[in-house]
């Protein structure tokens, strides 16, 4: 089973920080997804600033959601905006919040 979400704070540059109720804050990076159907919506910073928590996951106004597995895998422990990735670094966008071995195992 996955973490709910307790509590979401819209950060600028499309970011979310994401509190869950395991204790883990985590990032979430929203501009991939800005191109795709209802999120376009999402573009209007006003819009995307009414981000809510429904139930266990992160919900808009304008209609648009987010499955709260998604929202836990695809979180990072680093917010993407003030990490500093020097010459040998490697950003990592895609590692998920959980400890390792976990359910996403990574």
């Amino acid at each position: 089973m996955y973490p709910a979400v307790m509590e979401v704070i819209p950060e600028d540059d499309y970011i979310l920080r994401v509190v869950f109720d395991n204790g883990e804050t985590g990032f979430l990076d929203m501009k991939p997804l800005l191109e795709f159907g209802v999120f376009q919506k999402l573009k209007d910073r006003d819009a995307f600033k009414r981000v809510k928590v429904s139930f266990d996951t992160l919900e808009w106004d304008c209609g648009a959601d987010l499955d709260p597995e998604y929202v836990y895998q695809k979180c990072t422990a680093t917010e993407p905006a003030m990490k500093s990735v020097g010459p040998t670094d490697r950003p990592e966008a895609d590692s998920a919040v959980g400890e390792s071995g976990e359910k996403y195992g990574r």
